[in-house]
C-alpha cells in the first residue's frame, strides 16, 4: 500500500469575525467615518439610479447599493498614496478613496459634507452622466473612473481586465522606495479569470505588495457563485498561490476594516501579496434600478436576508448605541447628501420641451465638445521636443558593419545606462546571456536587477507592465518571445493599454514599449510565425514601429522609448544574425516619428514594404535591371504616424504601387494601405495598387509548405516581371 501524507498550505487562511468587543473597542473616529462614507455612497447611489430611470444615464448603471460597507471599510484602511482600482460596479470604491483624499477630519462627529466632497459628487456623477465635468471628460461614464491624483487608478468594464494594471502600481510602489499598496478590486466573477489567477502568481513570485480584494456578491449577472465553482470559498484561491487570506463577512464594516488593516501591515512589512474576500450582497440587478428577483434568479426571502444584514444600518445602529452621534445628526447628514446631489443634478438639467411635463434632459452646454471625440487617443508628442535627430546621411560618427542583434541589445543598454526608469520584463530575458536571440545580452550584464524573466503568463506581465506605464515612476520594455503571443494578451494590449489615455479622458501618458518578433520562415509553424501589423495598426492608441536595419533600430528605439505613448517595436528573426550599417559609438540620436525612408530611387514604380522585406525588395529590384523603381521602407505603421507625404510624392512620380508584405492576407497590412493610396491617390494611378503577400493559411512547419505559405523574393522578384512586361 502507497503511503498517504497530508500535506498543508503554506499561507494563512483565516475567516475573521468582528464580536460586540471589536465595536466597542473601535475608534469612535473611524466608525463616524465609515457611517459618513458608507451613507454618502449609498445616497449617491440612489440618486444615480434615479436618474437612469428618467433615461439620463446613457448606457449601464451598475449600482452598489448594499455593497458600500466593504468599500469604506477596506479604504479607511488606506493612506492617501496607496493606490486602488476596480471593476464596472466600482462606483462605491473610488467615491470612497476620493473622499478618503479629501475630507477633513471631525474628531468626535460626523465629517461634514465639505465644498471638497461636493466637488468629489458633482465630478462622479458628471462622469457617470457622460459630461465635459466629469473626472474623464464624460469618456469614461459609470465603468471607468479615474482620479490619479487620489490614487484612484480607474475602473474597468473588462471583467479581471484592472488586475494586472494594479500589480504594475504595486511594483512601481516598491521599486521607488516606498511602502505604499495597491488594492484591485473585482467580483466573483472574475475570480476565473486567467488575468486574475496570472496576476496572483506573478505577485507572489515577486512579492509585491499588492491586495487582491474579491466581493463575492454571490451573482454573476444572475449566475450564482456555486454554478460558476467547486470551490465557494473564493478566498481559498490563495492556498495555490502561497498567498495569505481572510474571508469576511463584506455587510459589516468593521469586519472588513480589521481584516485590510492586517492585510496591509502584512504588505508594508514587504511580505509579498493578500486576499480579502468580502462575502456582500447587491441589492438591485446587475444593471438599473430593479431587484434581482425581477428577473427570476434570486427570490424575495433571500433578498429581504440580506437586506436585513444593511451595513448601512448596522453602522447606524453601532453608532447609536455608543452615543457617538444623535439620530438627529445623521438624519441631517442624509438630508444633506441627498440635498447636494438634487443640486447637482438640477445644475446640469433641464426641463425637455415637447415631452410630458417633469421629463427632463441634460443641458447641452453640458455636454462635451463633439471636436474632443478624438483627442487624447495618442498624445501630441510635446515630450519629443528638442530631440536630436538624425539620418544616416547626416550621421557625424563612426559607422561600421553591426549585427543587428547587437543594436537591439547595445541600445537597450544604453538607454537603461542613462535612464534608471527603464526596465525589461518577459519571458527567459534574463537567462541564456540575454534571451532566446541575445537581445538582452548587454543590459543583463550591466543591469540585471531591471531585467525581470516572468513565468508564461503574457496578460498578466503585459498588463503589469500597464500598470507601471499608467503610474509613470518607471518605463517597462515587455517582450513578447513571438508576435503571435498578443492574441494571448490581447485584452491587456487592446482593451487596456491601447485605450487607457483616451478612455481615461485624454491627458495621462502611458509610456508603454512592447518588443516582439516575427518569425515567419523558421520553421516554427502556425501559432509562432505571424505578422501582426495588420492587427496592431487597427488600434488607435498604439504607435507600430518596424526598423529594418541597425542605425534605424537604434534611432527609432530610443524614440519610442522617449515616447509617452505605448508603443510596439516588430523586429523579424531573419534581420538579428544580419549585419548592416551601424552606429560605432554613439547610440544617443533619435529618428522623427513618422518618417520613411526611401532605400532607393526610380521613377516606374513605389515599392511599399517594411521590416525584412525591405532587403528583399532591394534584392528582387537587382534581378529585374530594366524597371527602376523607389523603394519606401516605411518605418512607422500605425495611421498616425504613417509618412503620407514621401507616399504621395512618390507615386505622384511613378502612377504605380507595389505593397510587399510576408505574412497572410487575412491579417494583412497592405489591405488596408492599400485601400487608403486608392482613396487618396486615385488620380495618379495608372493601375490597380498591387500586392505581394503570403497566403491564406498560417504558415506550417513543413518547409515546402512554409515557403508557399509566405511571400519571398522569389515572389516580388516575379511580380516586377509581371509589371515590367506591362
Amino acid at each position: 500500500m502507497p503511503a498517504i501524507h497530508p500535506l498543508a498550505a503554506q499561507s494563512p487562511w483565516v475567516e475573521l469575525v468582528a464580536g460586540r468587543q471589536d465595536w466597542d473597542d473601535a475608534d469612535p473616529d473611524l466608525l463616524l467615518a465609515m457611517l459618513s462614507q458608507t451613507l454618502w455612497i449609498r445616497s449617491f447611489e440612489e440618486h444615480v439610479l434615479e436618474l437612469a430611470a428618467e433615461g439620463l444615464v446613457h448606457g449601464p448603471a451598475h449600482s452598489s447599493i448594499g455593497q458600500e460597507g466593504g468599500a469604506a471599510g477596506s479604504v479607511l484602511a488606506l493612506r492617501g498614496d496607496d493606490f486602488v482600482n476596480g471593476s464596472h460596479r466600482g462606483h462605491h470604491q473610488f467615491l470612497a478613496k476620493a473622499f478618503g483624499h479629501v475630507a477633513a477630519a471631525t474628531p468626535g462627529s460626523l465629517p461634514k459634507l465639505t465644498d471638497e466632497v461636493r466637488t468629489v459628487l458633482a465630478r462622479t456623477l458628471a462622469e457617470i452622466c457622460g459630461l465635459a465635468d466629469g473626472f474623464c471628460a464624460g469618456r469614461g461614464g459609470s465603468m471607468h473612473l479615474q482620479w490619479f491624483e487620489a490614487g484612484a487608478m480607474g475602473t474597468n468594464a473588462i471583467v479581471g481586465g484592472g488586475v494586472p494594471q494594479a500589480a504594475g502600481f504595486a511594483w512601481s510602489a516598491r521599486s521607488a522606495g516606498t511602502d505604499a499598496v495597491s488594492v484591485t478590486y473585482f467580483g466573483d466573477g472574475a475570480v476565473n479569470i486567467g488575468s486574475v489567477l496570472e496576476t496572483m502568481n506573478l505577485a507572489a513570485a515577486w512579492r509585491l505588495p499588492v491586495c487582491f480584494f474579491i466581493e463575492n456578491n454571490q451573482y454573476a449577472v444572475a449566475t450564482p457563485v456555486s454554478a460558476a465553482t467547486a470551490e465557494t470559498r473564493l478566498s481559498a484561491r490563495g492556498l495555490a498561490f502561497n498567498i495569505p487570506s481572510w474571508r469576511v463577512d463584506g455587510m459589516d464594516p468593521l469586519a472588513v476594516h480589521l481584516a485590510m488593516s492586517q492585510a496591509v501591515a502584512h504588505m508594508r512589512a514587504g511580505r509579498g501579496p493578500t486576499i480579502v474576500e468580502a462575502d456582500v450582497y447587491r441589492f438591485f440587478h446587475q444593471n438599473g434600478p430593479f431587484p434581482g428577483s425581477a428577473f427570476g434568479y434570486r427570490d424575495k426571502d433571500e433578498e429581504r436576508r440580506w437586506r436585513e444584514r444593511d451595513p448601512l444600518a448596522l453602522l447606524t445602529r453601532e453608532v447609536l448605541r455608543r452615543g457617538l452621534a444623535a439620530e438627529s445628526a445623521i438624519d441631517q447628514a442624509r438630508r444633506e447628501v441627498d440635498e447636494a446631489l438634487r443640486e447637482i443634478s438640477d445644475g446640469f438639467l433641464e426641463p425637455d420641451p415637447g415631452q410630458q411635463p417633469g421629463k427632463r434632459r441634460i443641458r447641452a452646454d453640458r455636454w462635451p465638445d463633439p471636436g474632443f471625440v478624438d483627442v487624447g487617443v495618442r498624445g501630441d508628442l510635446a515630450e519629443l521636443a528638442g530631440s536630436r535627430y538624425v539620418e544616416q546621411d547626416e550621421y557625424p560618427g563612426t559607422l561600421a558593419d553591426v549585427r543587428f542583434i547587437d543594436a537591439v541589445s547595445g541600445v537597450m543598454a544604453r538607454r537603461m545606462e542613462l535612464d534608471p526608469r527603464i526596465v525589461v520584463m518577459g519571458e527567459d530575458v534574463d537567462r541564456l546571456k540575454g534571451g532566446t536571440n541575445g537581445a538582452t545580452k548587454r543590459p543583463l550584464e550591466l543591469f540585471p536587477d531591471r531585467v525581470l524573466g516572468t513565468p508564461i503568463s503574457e496578460n498578466a506581465f503585459a498588463g503589469l507592465a500597464g500598470g507601471i506605464a499608467i503610474d509613470g515612476r518607471f518605463r517597462p520594455v515587455v517582450e513578447f518571445m513571438y508576435a503571435d503571443f498578443m492574441w494571448v494578451a490581447a485584452d491587456q494590449l487592446f482593451n487596456q493599454i491601447a485605450k487607457a489615455r483616451h478612455m481615461f479622458g485624454g491627458q495621462s501618458a502611458v509610456p508603454f514599449v512592447l518588443r516582439s518578433k516575427l518569425a515567419a520562415g523558421t520553421g516554427y509553424g502556425s501559432q509562432h510565425s505571424m505578422d501582426p501589423a495588420g492587427i496592431l495598426t487597427t488600434a488607435p492608441g498604439l504607435r507600430v514601429v518596424a526598423p529594418s536595419t541597425p542605425y534605424d533600430y537604434v534611432g527609432l528605439m530610443n524614440t519610442a522609448l522617449a515616447c509617452d505613448d505605448p508603443v510596439v517595436v516588430l523586429e523579424h528573426v531573419d534581420l538579428y544574425p544580419s549585419k548592416g550599417t551601424g552606429p560605432v559609438d554613439d547610440l544617443d540620436y533619435l529618428l522623427p516619428v513618422g518618417r520613411a525612408a526611401v532605400r532607393r530611387s526610380g521613377s516606374d514604380l513605389t515599392i511599399i514594404s517594411y521590416l525584412s522585406m525591405v532587403q528583399r525588395c532591394l534584392d528582387a529590384l537587382d534581378a529585374v535591371p530594366d524597371l527602376s523603381a523607389d523603394v519606401i521602407d516605411l518605418r512607422w505603421l500605425d495611421r498616425a504616424s504613417l509618412d503620407w507625404p514621401t507616399i504621395e510624392a512618390s507615386i505622384q512620380k511613378t502612377n504605380n504601387v507595389l505593397i510587399v508584405e510576408q505574412g497572410a492576407v487575412g491579417t494583412s497590412y497592405g489591405g488596408w494601405l492599400s485601400d487608403e493610396i486608392q482613396r487618396r491617390l486615385f488620380d495618379h494611378l495608372d493601375a490597380p495598387v498591387l500586392r505581394v503577400t503570403g497566403g491564406e493559411a498560417s504558415p506550417s512547419i513543413s518547409k515546402v509548405l512554409e515557403r508557399a505559405a509566405i511571400a519571398t523574393t522569389e515572389d516580388v522578384i516575379a511580380t516586377l516581371r509581371d509589371i515590367a512586361a506591362r
